[in-house]
């Protein structure tokens, strides 16, 4: 008789395509957020936290198929038989709120929110299924001055987490002022939005990857197509050579200043009223930001910010850094786009049958924590608590009371809670949490009124190098009063750089 197997262990193991993030990355996270949204409540957002889940129906841009809905969410269908989803960005979740709350909230609603969303794609390298998002968002305001508050808000943003003037840039453009050139072009039809719209949708995403493709293969996509170096061929939009040129001289209309740029823009655009309509938009935005002292070094108009999602309406816009970094292979390159939003009038109107404008911009979380350690600004080893020793363990109480103490005063303090027969394993354990002090006080020491203050950082530095005279004249460890381990640890905190 064959025996039974053992039941099969688990496998400890990230599911693929999400990751853990432990200490410094989710504080350097959590600090980084605070500052963006001192800066987003100081222009007058309110905080909105919405669900993870929502009805595939309000998320829109997935229904469900035959089985499940399985095109870029993560998708279930529970007993009721609805479909439900994790939200795949924070967007589709604010229509539905401005929706269903119309008439409770204020108009215009100025709303910002963070948290985690879900992309049910293949994962790759630095390419996850749960990522952070951190919005700002005007709903109800038809005005441009709602996207030009939105881009100088973004400008203050990156500099209150540490992005310095001159090392980023935030470029507008208008997506009307695109469908002016299409029209022009002869592939869009004011008369019938549907006419011509796969070929626009491949225009768009070709000129979205200008950067990536360069002219030529921008070209070669509005065209008859674009084979890549693995030899897979993408359609192209089949427009004319004369169709390209109207595009293509629409993505180098940038000239020295904005007003030329615009000047340069109303000239391609002639003859179309709805291109006209976004050139005099951009102008009023560049001049209400110049109003405010956002200059060129910081906003600038550029028709070569496209943004590839075929909601946008109007104004478009995107953060850049500036500054060079090293890619893998050693080489430097700009760091590029951290943000980016734009205009979006026809979001809400799903739901309540009436257009509703908004403009919104989303900040890459983890693209800009990246940038951030690039710059220095985080990602330093991070300083752990101060460790309360453990030498007795019938005076548990008198070691949870320093440890008060220490937190009392403002200072990160836990106690060794492990097995405290061997001492040596509980500095093992302050070291591996990078602790800067360790405090101790045995049998002697407290018959005394007396404390063992140990610094750790100084003493690793002595282990390290110091001569036998080195280490005599510089110890690491030291005996104070009880009534001085606050002080004492907070003079050699100050010394070692805090914790």
């Amino acid at each position: 008789m064959a025996k039974d197997k053992k039941p099969r262990r688990p496998r400890a193991e990230t599911p693929k395509g999400f990751r853990d993030y432990f200490g410094a990355e989710v504080t350097e996270r959590a600090q980084m957020l605070s500052q963006i949204a001192e800066v987003y409540r100081a222009h007058g957002f309110e905080a909105l936290e919405t669900s993870a889940v929502e009805t595939v129906e309000a998320l829109g841009k997935f229904l469900p198929d035959v089985d499940r809905p399985n095109e870029g969410v993560f998708a279930w269908q529970d007993e009721g038989g609805d479909w439900l989803a994790l939200r795949y960005d924070m967007t589709a979740p604010l229509a539905r709120v401005a929706a269903q709350f119309r008439n409770d909230l204020p108009s215009p609603y100025r709303r910002y929110t963070m948290g985690p969303v879900w992309r049910n794609e293949k994962p790759g390298p630095g390419r996850f299924r749960q990522f952070y998002q951190c919005d700002a968002d005007t709903v109800g305001a038809s005005s441009v001055a709602a996207d030009a508050e939105i881009c100088g808000m973004l400008a203050d943003a990156l500099e209150a987490v540490g992005i310095e003037r001159g090392d980023y840039i935030v470029r507008v453009n208008n997506r009307k002022v695109l469908n002016g050139v299409m029209e022009v072009a002869g592939v869009l039809d004011p008369t019938d939005p549907e006419k011509f719209a796969e070929e626009r949708g491949i225009v768009l995403r070709a000129i979205d990857k200008f950067d990536k493709f360069g002219e030529e293969g921008v070209r070669a996509l509005m065209g008859k197509g674009r084979m890549d170096a693995s030899g897979d061929f993408t359609k192209g939009a089949g427009l004319s050579d004369a169709q390209a040129d109207v595009v293509m001289g629409f993505m180098n209309a940038k000239r020295d200043t904005g007003a030329e740029t615009a000047a340069r823009l109303r000239e391609l655009v002639a003859g179309s009223d709805l291109g006209a309509q976004g050139v005099d938009e951009l102008e009023y935005i560049a001049q209400i930001l110049e109003a405010q002292g956002y200059g060129p070094d910081r906003i600038v108009i550029d028709p070569s910010v496209v943004r590839g999602l075929g909601y946008y309406t109007g104004p478009v816009f995107e953060a850049e850094l500036t500054f060079e970094i090293l890619d893998e292979k050693g080489r430097k390159r700009s760091f590029g786009s951290v943000a980016g939003g734009g205009r979006y009038d026809d979001l809400v109107k799903r739901f309540t049958g009436q257009e509703v404008p908004a403009t919104g911009v989303s900040i890459g979380v983890d693209r800009l924590l990246a940038a951030l350690r690039a710059k220095g600004q985080i990602g330093g080893e991070t300083a752990g608590p101060v460790v309360v020793t453990v030498m007795d363990r019938d005076r548990m109480g008198d070691y949870l009371g320093m440890a008060s103490e220490l937190r009392r005063a403002g200072i990160r303090a836990e106690v060794y809670l492990g097995n405290p027969k061997n001492f040596g394993n509980q500095l093992k354990y302050a070291d591996k949490r990078q602790s800067p002090v360790a405090v101790i006080q045995g049998a002697d020491e407290a018959e005394r009124g007396v404390v063992q203050i140990k610094d750790l950082v100084l003493g690793a530095k002595i282990a390290a190098s110091a001569s036998v005279e080195e280490w005599k004249s510089q110890p690491a460890q030291f005996e104070v009063p009880l009534a001085d381990m606050v002080a004492k640890v907070q003079e050699i905190l100050a010394r070692n750089g805090g914790n």
